[in-house]
């Protein structure tokens, strides 16, 4: 396996610009860190361009398998690639995947969350519960930024991600639409539920936008017992998806 030494190579400075959000774009691809998410992307059938690793023997089998190259790096190349502390010392570089919803019964639509923990946790919570995808619009922190790919513990290469207009999505639904909001909201136990919806959660500071819940079927809210202004989004949504999956 061949050694890259030098933090001045070409190719470890091309993969550390995938740090930024409109270099992603640009390449097509993006970085993950750490062994758990590297075996999940290679797992999930990602189109694993390059692993790269501090310990050769941590690329197993199956990695080598699931990737075009591989390459054993310095500790200092471990460190220019990580966004952490703690350098996890074991990298992948995939191509970015294109995925369709043309046909869903279940939808989670994320309208401007910036926090990439909410939006990780959020994922990672549609795909435990079943979900068939999660929308996200412009203004919502990219899925493939690291704080994200770390909170969703590779969930979000197990479901569809992708970034849609809100009217784009509902114009061929004919499910419910949820939105989540005090405004002409009902407690969420208290809502009818269906087979087939859309539910919409809202940016952290600023809620659902108005011209979204101009849209909605009906709006649900879960209620606060104690003194906490407010519930975290992720936490909220989690708490939602579940309940409507009773349906």
């Amino acid at each position: 396996m061949e050694l890259i030494e030098s933090v001045q190579n070409t190719r470890i400075k091309n993969f550390a610009k995938l740090h930024a959000r409109k270099d992603r774009k640009k390449a097509q691809q993006f970085l993950v860190e750490g062994y758990h998410l590297v075996e999940e992307a290679v797992k999930s059938g990602l189109e694993v361009e390059t692993i790269l690793s501090v310990n050769p023997h941590d690329i197993s089998e199956e990695m080598v398998a699931g990737s075009k190259e591989q390459f054993q790096i310095t500790f200092k190349i471990a460190e220019k690639l990580s966004q952490t502390e703690s350098p996890q010392g074991i990298y992948a570089v995939c191509n970015t995947p294109e995925h369709e919803l043309t046909a869903f019964k279940q939808l989670i639509y994320l309208d401007r969350i910036q926090d990439p923990g909410n939006v990780g946790t959020i994922i990672r919570t549609a795909d435990a519960a079943g979900y068939d995808g999660v929308v996200i619009s412009k203004g919502t922190v990219d899925i493939y930024n690291d704080k994200v790919l770390r909170s969703s513990q590779g969930s979000v290469f197990h479901i569809p991600v992708i970034e849609a207009d809100f009217n784009d999505i509902r114009q061929s639904f004919t499910g419910k639409i949820y939105g989540t909001s005090l405004k002409n909201g009902k407690n969420y136990k208290e809502v009818e539920l269906s087979d087939e919806f859309i539910l919409v959660l809202g940016n952290e500071g600023q809620g659902v936008d108005e011209l979204i819940l101009n849209e909605t079927d009906e709006n649900l809210f879960v209620p606060i017992y104690g003194q906490a202004e407010s519930l975290n989004v992720a936490v909220c949504a989690g708490i939602l998806m579940y309940q409507l999956k009773q349906s």
